[in-house]
């Protein structure tokens, strides 16, 4: 029998997989599950694997609670909304001062926070943990973003690390703050890997409808990207499934796929939480934007048929696509990092945005070779709000920017819709001009509502002459 270090409760595909993984690693575990069938077919993969011998089964909550060491390290992945509060009010009684609760499921964070504090008036700690990789990465090495105390982090290192994806030999895995601070930032992993697909996506489009290339030659051109700057899971990912042809059909497989695009709610949450803070990611809002559009296809349908759907051929260059898409990836880390500078300081967490970037080189969704740059430029100093001015970037604007504003302008003239890029543009303009447009915002306020403005002078005049 397996001497189990770690509960594990909850063994659909990411809760098994880490389980398998665990063990693997040379971690005894127990596993459970709300239902026995999942148990049970849990049992033939550790025995597929040969990790039986540091498997123990239990079967039900209270056996697994039963089977841990004090202090008790159990980990749930299970649906983070009632699932978990319904699996924390039946466990709380079994548990004893100075056992921890893992939640390592796609949390909101403010759950997380009132969940932290709901275990705390029993002595206990929760931890929540945001896991990406999806199933392959939960079974071979995930990014982990750790929130809780360090008491537990001490407790849940050795698990943790050598469970984790490796960068080299660094594990992809890191405490990053209490309560809350890792389900936000798996959050935020979110929004950002929101954006990049849809940018990529609509890059994508670009090449395809714009410059007429088959699917084929558009994935030699992703692939060819990838062996360069733009290297990255997501580009590496599109240019493999560009390949497929249709078994059922014929063409390309991603035409015979319904351009219905799904989301789970934490790009959304993503950009609530910016708009809260007040950051708007304009690049993540429109990549949650052209999902929500996406689903009203009998809409654009009727649209299309109305006022007519043609597009023009687009005059742009393959490589002013690539240059652009660099330059507007580094302008989406930045708005992700912007949003994680916010909520550090709203919740006091101290934030470590150098090892948030590090944790993020391997194993999650959103790696990327331009990750070692943003890591290196916040550790010599580059303030989290302004990674857009590190100077490990300036080539890629001077190159990227242009380029862009070539490709946005082209896909407009076009008829191409770009809700990510051209949000990336607009970001980049505003954010470079000393003088903007919010003066007549201020009059317009000032003038219908009597709420007041700040002179460029420093006079205290307060209110404008209309209210003479």
């Amino acid at each position: 029998m397996a001497d189990p270090k770690i509960g594990v409760y909850g063994l659909g595909t990411m809760g098994s997989a880490l389980a398998l993984n665990m063990a693997e690693k040379g971690i005894d575990i127990a596993v459970s599950n709300v239902t026995p069938d999942l148990i049970e077919a849990f049992v033939p993969r550790a025995e597929a694997d040969g990790l039986t011998d540091r498997v123990t089964t239990a079967p039900d909550l209270a056996a697994l609670v039963q089977a841990l060491p004090r202090p008790r390290l159990l980990l749930a992945m299970i649906p983070s909304t009632g699932p978990i509060d319904e699996m924390l009010g039946q466990v709380i009684p079994m548990l004893d001062e100075g056992d921890t609760v893992i939640d390592a499921g796609n949390a909101d964070f403010h759950d997380t926070r009132r969940r932290a504090v709901q275990l705390a008036e029993h002595g206990l700690n929760f931890v929540g943990l945001g896991v990406s990789g999806g199933e392959a990465g939960a079974r071979k090495g995930p990014s982990m973003m750790f929130g809780g105390a360090q008491a537990s982090w001490d407790g849940l290192k050795p698990i943790l690390e050598p469970i984790a994806a490796r960068f080299g030999d660094a594990p992809c895995v890191a405490r990053l703050g209490p309560d809350g601070a890792g389900h936000f930032v798996k959050t935020v992993h979110n929004g950002i890997e929101y954006a990049d697909m849809q940018m990529i996506a609509e890059t994508t489009d670009l090449l395809r409808g714009g410059l007429g290339m088959s699917a084929e030659k558009v994935a030699d051109v992703l692939e060819h990207w990838n062996d360069g700057a733009l290297g990255s899971y997501l580009v590496e990912i599109t240019a493999e499934v560009l390949r497929y042809a249709d078994p059922h059909g014929s063409g390309p497989m991603v035409d015979a796929i319904l351009d219905k695009a799904g989301q789970k709610g934490t790009g959304r949450w993503t950009a609530i939480e910016a708009v809260t803070l007040g950051q708007s990611a304009t690049m993540i809002e429109g990549a949650v934007a052209a999902r929500a559009w996406s689903s009203e296809k009998p809409l654009r349908e009727a649209t299309g048929a109305a006022f007519g759907s043609a597009r023009l051929n687009l005059a742009v260059e393959p490589d002013d696509l690539e240059a652009a898409l660099l330059a507007a990836r580094v302008i989406e880390y930045a708005q992700g990092f912007r949003i994680l500078e916010a909520a550090s300081k709203e919740y006091d967490w101290s934030l470590d945005h150098a090892a948030i970037a590090e944790t993020w080189r391997a194993g999650c969704i959103i790696r990327a070779k331009m990750l070692g740059d943003i890591a290196t430029a916040f550790h010599e100093g580059i303030a989290a709000d302004r990674l857009f001015l590190a100077p490990a970037f300036a080539d890629v604007f001077a190159v990227g920017i242009p380029a862009l504003r070539r490709v946005v302008a082209a896909a407009v003239t076009a008829g191409y819709p770009l809700p990510v890029l051209s949000a990336a543009l607009g970001f980049w303009d505003t954010m470079r001009q000393p003088s903007g447009t919010a003066n007549v915002i201020q009059a317009q306020r000032d003038f219908f509502g009597y709420h007041g403005f700040d002179r460029v002078d420093g006079k205290d005049a307060r209110h404008g002459p209309w209210w003479d």
